[in-house]
């Protein structure tokens, strides 16, 4: 994919980015009116969504940065803006965007910015993986520089290589393999995620 395309995509779609306050009133307020973010409006797609808000909720009090990652974060001097695609009942977003926020969050250089899928089909299309348009995905990027810095998404790596073991296995992620998964994430803590992108952002620098 073309970097120069990539990011004249993100600056025409910018000014429908959401605040993570912004995007969690949204998902709330929906929910309140018994509809999830997105096209398909179902019962399966609400009910991702009110788990994924509950977990969501829970990650933001309960995941922890090391000192380590801290200081690692602290230091980086790139000014960036982190810009996810996402939906309120994605599953992997859950865990992931708390902790993508607290990152954010220390460095003042890290701007943190939340965007629809289903809405933004253009972007989407700008940052598929392995030509599907799995999420979140994120997209670091510096725009006075017009400088992408990296990509990072749909999951931690220790995750990712779970799904495909499961896909060449099986085919398909099976119901059962999903609750496998979330008993992943629990277990991890964010540690996999934390590392991660702590890892991505020093790269920038």
């Amino acid at each position: 994919m073309n970097e120069q395309t990539q990011l004249e995509s993100i600056k025409k779609h910018l000014d429908k980015a959401l605040t993570y306050s912004e995007y969690k009133q949204l998902v709330g307020d929906l929910l309140k009116e018994d509809k999830s973010t997105g096209f398909t409006q179902n019962e399966s797609y609400l009910n991702y969504s009110k788990l994924g808000f509950s977990r969501m909720n829970r990650w933001e009090k309960t995941s922890e940065l090391t000192a380590e990652q801290i200081e690692a974060i602290q230091k980086v001097t790139k000014k960036q803006t982190w810009l996810v695609i996402t939906e309120g009942w994605c599953g992997d977003a859950a865990p992931v965007i708390p902790i993508m926020n607290k990152i954010a969050d220390i460095n003042p250089l890290i701007t943190f910015k939340l965007i629809l899928r289903d809405e933004n089909d253009e972007l989407m299309s700008q940052f598929l993986t392995n030509g599907g348009k799995s999420i979140p995905k994120l997209v670091s990027f510096n725009a006075e520089e017009n400088d992408l810095l990296f990509i990072w998404g749909p999951r931690p790596k220790e995750a990712a290589d779970l799904v495909a073991k499961e896909k060449a296995e099986y085919g398909k992620l099976r119901d059962e393999f999903k609750i496998t998964l979330q008993k992943w994430y629990n277990q991890d803590k964010g540690k996999n995620i934390a590392e991660d992108l702590v890892n991505c952002l020093k790269a920038t620098d």
